[in-house]
């Protein structure tokens, strides 16, 4: 087959498989009205607000009218979809340098929450925002970014709302809903540590569930609610509105992160943005096709660690192991970089679907954030991991683990390491093979995450906030969650069943004796 035959066969088949997605997105019944729907994330990165248009875009072509209060600037092709852009700056994490807070998590832990609670003094100040937020209960349902987000709770006081939780399965999001993951086998938000976890590594991991709630839902969620309640006299504790949501839309998937027991209203949507590839315009297409059977590394940092922002030893030290290979390199950077091999090409904007879904794609090099964690998997590229930060460790430990990729640290790259990896990965099979696993697992749904996330939205729309999701759990305090109470009374009970016992035993030693005595005398 020649290289020309053989990508106007991957067209061919990505549009297949397009218009397939297509007939199973209409598998749905319509819709009993148009829906007004009010979606909030008034903080997020680039990558959060991606999988936030997943869903807006999926309800949005079902007819239904979305307005969205966004901190970046965004068009989108859809009528039904309204921005309300906030214009806020307290909060733009491609402005915060990841490698600069990587190994210090109380240094990004202090710059969150100052940047949490700056949002929480100004945002309703803004004079579009304040209008939104008069207008709320014209809006059927509102759905909320679930984390760091507790500043737009003061929209959904009262009524019905649904959460995005958009790394998956979040422990501490899962404890409010009443589904407490026990720590023996779930790992936290950042630490994946590896399983079955060892007696050393389940204490690590409780101690980690315990300070991470403590900090973020009684530290500093106090005092974001110290200046809400500034401005919203009378405001309800934001850990009890936050208890009231109905249901979360989760962006995971149990072929790629541990299987956990999840209620009804938790609903995973993970690679619900995952979509065959299209064909690439046509000079990128030229490109990757003319580097003939070596095949194209693709690199690429993500939206928010931009490669300006990797410390130029490193970069050399990856622009030398560029020279050395056979391949192509397609770099996605947002500047221009110097000094240059003839093998790369770096760009501002790539398609990274449709270049991860291309046959002559070999490695991608990645910081393995979720989405781009997830999109590998779904187009069955192998990765060559260098995560940074927050939740990226994990997710490059699921792709080692998975069996479709290698991990480096940043550290310890050396221009040697870099190579031998990459050899690896293009040069052993299993690679290949572990991704095309994971990716079939991925595909082999009943339902698409699309079909799932727009299903249940309409749901609780349709059921006023479908109160019968709601686990009881959900309304107990701790010591009633852990029956302590009860343990308490129990012990109690043996106590003085132990004291009666005692005296009881005193009492018929006592008469034994009496009796014994008084047959000696």
């Amino acid at each position: 087959m020649t290289p020309l035959a053989g990508v106007s066969l991957w067209a061919w088949a990505a549009c297949v498989g397009s218009s397939l997605l297509c007939v199973a997105a209409a598998d749905l019944p319509p819709p009993e009205r148009q829906y007004s729907i009010l979606f909030l994330l008034p903080m997020s990165s680039t990558s959060h607000r991606n999988i936030f248009m997943s869903v807006a875009d999926a309800l949005a072509e079902r007819g239904h009218k979305v307005t969205m209060l966004i901190n970046h600037a965004v068009e989108s092709k859809n009528e039904n979809i309204t921005f309300v852009f906030h214009g806020l700056d307290d909060f733009r994490p491609e402005n915060i340098s990841m490698f600069r807070i990587r190994n210090d998590i109380q240094e990004a832990t202090k710059i969150y929450s100052k940047k949490l609670l700056a949002a929480s003094k100004k945002l309703y100040k803004v004079p579009k925002v304040r209008k939104l937020y008069e207008r709320r209960k014209e809006f059927d349902l509102i759905i909320v970014f679930h984390m760091m987000n507790e500043v737009a709770y003061p929209f959904v006081l009262g009524l019905p709302y649904i959460t995005v939780t958009t790394v998956g399965v979040d422990f501490v999001q899962s404890a409010s809903f009443g589904n407490v993951l026990n720590p023996a086998y779930a790992n936290n938000f950042v630490f994946h540590l590896p399983r079955p976890l060892s007696f050393l590594h389940r204490c690590l991991n409780l101690f980690m569930h315990i300070t991470t709630a403590c900090y973020w839902k009684l530290w500093s969620m106090n005092k974001i609610q110290g200046e809400l309640s500034a401005q919203f006299p009378g405001l309800p504790s934001l850990l009890e509105i936050e208890r009231n949501q109905s249901l979360t839309l989760m962006n995971s998937h149990f072929s790629l992160d541990t299987p956990m027991p999840l209620l009804p209203n938790q609903v995973e949507i993970g690679g619900m943005h995952c979509r065959p590839g299209k064909p690439l315009p046509q000079e990128l297409e030229s490109w990757i096709s003319g580097a003939g059977a070596a095949g194209v590394v693709y690199f690429s940092l993500g939206s928010t660690n931009q490669g300006i922002a990797i410390p130029r030893h490193y970069r050399d030290i990856l622009l030398q192991a560029f020279r050395r290979i056979d391949q192509r390199v397609l770099w996605k950077n947002v500047e221009g970089v110097g000094d240059v091999p003839e093998n790369v090409l770096v760009t501002k904007w790539i398609p990274q679907q449709d270049v991860l879904a291309h046959p002559n794609v070999k490695v991608f090099i990645s910081h393995a954030g979720l989405l781009s964690t997830q999109e590998a998997a779904y187009h069955a590229t192998p990765v060559l991991a260098l995560p940074i930060t927050a939740d990226q460790p994990r997710n490059a430990d699921q792709i080692r683990d998975n069996g479709f990729g290698l991990v480096l640290e940043w550290e310890e790259i050396t221009v040697d390491l870099v190579l031998e990896a990459l050899r690896e990965l293009i040069d052993n099979p299993r690679y290949r093979r572990g991704a095309a696993e994971v990716s079939r697992a991925m595909r082999d749904q009943l339902t698409s995450p699309k079909d799932r996330a727009v299903f249940w939205t309409e749901y609780v729309i349709r059921h006023k906030g479908a109160p019968r999701l709601r686990c009881p759990a959900a309304d107990l305090s701790w010591v009633e969650f852990l029956m302590l109470d009860v343990l308490a009374a129990l012990l109690l009970g043996v106590c003085v069943c132990f004291v009666l016992l005692k005296r009881l035993t005193r009492s018929v030693s006592r008469a034994v004796r009496r009796r014994s005595k008084d047959k000696e005398e």
